[in-house]
């Protein structure tokens, strides 16, 4: 098979490239960025990750940290005398676990054309999600069910906005006996 022209041609140094730029660039991507602040600051480039992660109270091999026991025949335990590792770096784990103990804030929301959408057929059917599906409003054809879950998607999302419209719908039922 014939060569390929570029492997004839004779290399030439690059003048215009900056060696220190490119490996500085390539140690870039080889060592991806830690997004944990703490983990970052702890961390030592010249141990090894595992090392690493030992010292901090992480895992780096879970089969090594929770070993699934071998069962034998006659029901016996077999111990496993592994060497206690040592944690040098306490304050991360405490860290970790205060931060995945926090709630975190349910911020999913809805678009407001799905909200005036589910408004309307609150306003004109409320209840009855087949006479929805016939609505000249349902622009997208949905049927009684996927009407029923955007109604109860826009309850769960904005609970406070929802009772303050069933209550407003309320009102003048009121007033009128």
């Amino acid at each position: 098979m014939p060569k390929t022209k570029q492997s004839k041609r004779r290399k030439r140094f690059d003048y215009n490239t900056d060696r220190k730029k490119l490996k500085k660039k390539f140690l870039k991507k080889a060592n991806p960025r830690i997004e944990h602040a703490q983990i970052r600051n702890a961390w030592d480039n010249n141990k090894s990750m595992a090392r690493n992660l030992q010292e901090m109270g992480l895992s780096f091999d879970p089969n090594r940290t929770l070993p699934i026991k071998k069962q034998t025949l006659l029901g016996g335990n077999t111990d496993d005398r592994r060497p206690a590792h040592i944690v040098t770096k306490p304050y991360i784990l405490t860290k970790l676990q205060e931060e995945a103990s926090l709630q975190e804030k349910d911020s999913k929301t809805l678009s407001s054309d799905l909200i005036e959408y589910a408004q309307h057929m609150i306003r004109e059917h409320k209840d009855n999600y087949k006479a929805m599906a016939r609505d000249e409003k349902n622009y997208y054809q949905d049927t009684p069910k996927q009407i029923k879950r955007k109604i109860n998607e826009y309850k769960r999302c904005h609970p406070q906005h929802y009772e303050a419209f069933v209550n407003s719908l309320a009102a003048p039922e009121a007033m009128d006996q």
